[in-house]
């Protein structure tokens, strides 16, 4: 023990003449570090290095590779599952100072960024340009963040996620080296697909320090809307013939009556208390109209009441916000309490199924747990409403859990449509992926031989050994 303490010290000591005050063991930053958003108990690292360029996380690794200490990139620490959680101790590599467009692309429809970019920040930047960048996770999360765990969000339906909206980065590989996976060309049959490799790796497999992303033209008018359904069923099936009649829409999200409640309550809207769909949609004016229009007549053949839709920027920023504001306001429905956020997706012809059996699962269960969904393309969310500290209501959050998981696996689902594995879910990666796990550890052991790339993420314990 002693001579890994010896270890360590000379590991922080050459971060500190490579970055001064940059690399620091402040326990209150290392406590910061050492958590996301997610239900999972903390586990600091034992230093924080602050990078500023691709070259200083190069020389980062660098060190850390000659004494195998572990590495964890940070970005906006919003993730969902663990994935920054330093469970070998080691060094985080926070990235947000890395936080510059780098490049725009107007003609060809693109821009190159640092991963500290939040996604809220680019869209700013991008106002004058007539672009925009569309994948909505809800938080203000880092851009290489959402890439490390290939997030989606609330646009996915019409313009895909960030595997579809990424054309190549730039990565620092586990020894230090740095390579680009692609260039920016909109297709590429040379070799590997290395770009793909790494969107979703959650840095288990090197440190992504640039980005380029494809950009889309503001749309020329927006609308949003709001419609209720007498039950569940009805609302998923309207949604499933939306999507079966070619309807671009642009979002469709679906919230059960207990998270209708929540966000009413927290985001002081006046929704009723109902199985409720949020779209929103995006064209011309004119076909902006006519596609609210469609919808409205294909709602009301499942009992939909109160269709109302707007094109006013206010009352659109104010509906999505509430539901982006949705797990906090699932937060607020019990004092003391934080949520074990977690997702499937399944096929959408089987999504109802599993909607209706994992509410029957909740109405038997002691747990408050708020259902909402990027339903469009077969992706929800449940957010159990729990005290961690409490034995009865972690274990009852797991199995309940377990079960979503297992149904959506048994539809040809996935254990998890957006939030990724980190350490929630990579015991659920054998049952989806079977022997393809150990594949993915053979590529993990051929890129990182000594496994200091966040370690215990994605990769089961008994794949990397």
């Amino acid at each position: 023990m002693a001579s890994q303490h010896a270890e360590m010290d000379q590991v922080v000591q050459k971060l500190t003449d490579l970055l001064g005050k940059r690399c620091t063991t402040a326990e209150a930053v290392r406590e910061q570090h050492g958590h996301d958003e997610s239900w999972h108990f903390p586990s600091a690292p034992d230093a924080v290095c602050f990078a500023q360029s691709t070259e200083e996380v190069s020389e980062i690794v660098k060190i850390c590779a000659y004494h195998k200490v572990p590495i964890i990139p940070f970005g906006a620490g919003t993730s969902l599952e663990g994935h920054v959680n330093a469970v070998h101790g080691g060094i985080s590599i926070d990235l947000n100072d890395m936080n510059k467009v780098l490049r725009v692309g107007q003609e060809d429809l693109d821009c190159t960024v640092q991963p500290g970019v939040r996604r809220k920040q680019l869209n700013e930047y991008l106002r004058d340009t007539g672009l925009f960048f569309p994948i909505d996770p809800g938080a203000d999360a880092s851009i290489g963040g959402m890439a490390s765990t290939r997030a989606s969000g609330t646009n996915a339906v019409r313009y895909g996620t960030m595997r579809e909206n990424i054309l190549c980065m730039t990565v620092v590989l586990p020894d230090g080296r740095i390579i680009s996976t692609g260039h920016r060309s909109k297709k590429s049959a040379a070799g590997y697909d290395l770009t793909k490799l790494y969107i979703g790796a959650e840095g288990t497999l090197g440190i992504i320090t640039e980005i380029t992303l494809k950009l889309y033209g503001i749309p020329e008018a927006i609308s949003a809307a709001t419609v209720c359904f007498p039950d569940i069923e009805g609302a998923i099936q309207a949604v499933i013939l939306t999507i079966q009649s070619g309807i671009p829409v642009a979002r469709i999200e679906l919230l059960d009556e207990v998270q209708v409640d929540a966000i009413n309550r927290y985001s002081n809207l006046e929704l009723a208390v109902k199985p409720t769909l949020f779209l929103e949609f995006h064209g011309s004016e004119a076909y902006v109209k006519e596609q609210a229009e469609q919808v409205s007549d294909i709602c009301s053949e499942f009992g939909a009441e109160g269709f109302e839709w707007t094109t006013q920027a206010e009352e659109r920023t104010r509906l999505w916000q509430a539901r982006h504001d949705a797990a906090y306001a699932a937060i607020a429905l019990r004092n003391g309490a934080q949520i074990w956020a977690t997702d499937v997706c399944v096929p959408i012809s089987r999504l109802s199924d599993c909607i209706l059996e994992t509410k029957q699962d909740l109405e038997e269960s002691f747990l408050i747990a708020p259902l909402v969904g990027h339903v469009g393309d077969g992706n929800f969310h449940l957010s159990f409403v729990i005290k961690k500290e409490n034995p009865e209501e972690l274990a009852e959050a797991e199995r309940l859990n377990g079960r979503l998981i297992d149904r959506a696996l048994a539809m040809d689902g996935t254990c998890t449509g957006e939030h990724g594995i980190g350490l929630g879910k990579k015991k659920y990666m054998y049952r989806e992926h079977g022997e393809a796990v150990d594949v993915m550890a053979t590529l993990k052991h051929a890129l990182d031989p000594d496994n200091i790339m966040n370690p215990g993420k994605i990769i089961p314990d008994q794949a990397a050994e």
